[in-house]
């Protein structure tokens, strides 16, 4: 895989004969290894080890329904409150991050209401603020560490 705009990691990958497979901490299963997926265990790992996020508030692929329609998010940090601090849009290396990106994050974060959000391809990442009163997002240079 890719080299990729995060810091390196040893992760558990497998040969199979279902193809290439890598040990999703969050999950606790070995998954398929496609290139987004790849770039979702960069940023898991850099959120654990870097962010300092603990590992049991963060949720990976779990389902959504906006607008009667069901849609999946790549990853989601809470608070132990309940309520959502991070939503993460993970894209392969070879997807451009654009306004389209932008805006599928912007309709998920319409149903989990988040401080934060994240879009990355593993190369280009993006963080943003929720400014709910002028509903809008606010670029930031990085997310802060995770504080309880």
């Amino acid at each position: 895989m890719k080299a990729l705009r995060l810091p390196p990691a040893n992760f558990r990958v497998k040969n199979t004969e279902k193809g290439r497979l890598i040990f999703d901490p969050i999950r606790k299963k070995f998954v398929q290894l496609q290139p987004e997926e790849w770039v979702r265990q960069h940023i898991i790992h850099w959120l654990i080890h870097f962010k300092k996020t603990p590992i049991n508030l963060i949720n990976v692929e779990k389902q959504l329904i906006i607008a009667g329609t069901s849609k999946r998010y790549d990853i989601v940090v809470y608070r132990p409150d309940a309520s959502i601090e991070v939503i993460v849009e993970c894209k392969a290396p070879s997807i451009d991050i654009d306004q389209t990106v932008f805006d599928q994050i912007a309709r998920y974060n319409l149903a989990v209401n988040s401080r934060f959000l994240m879009v990355s391809n593993g190369m280009e990442h993006y963080f943003c603020t929720m400014d709910y009163e002028q509903q809008r997002y606010n670029f930031i240079t990085d997310l802060p560490e995770y504080s309880l």
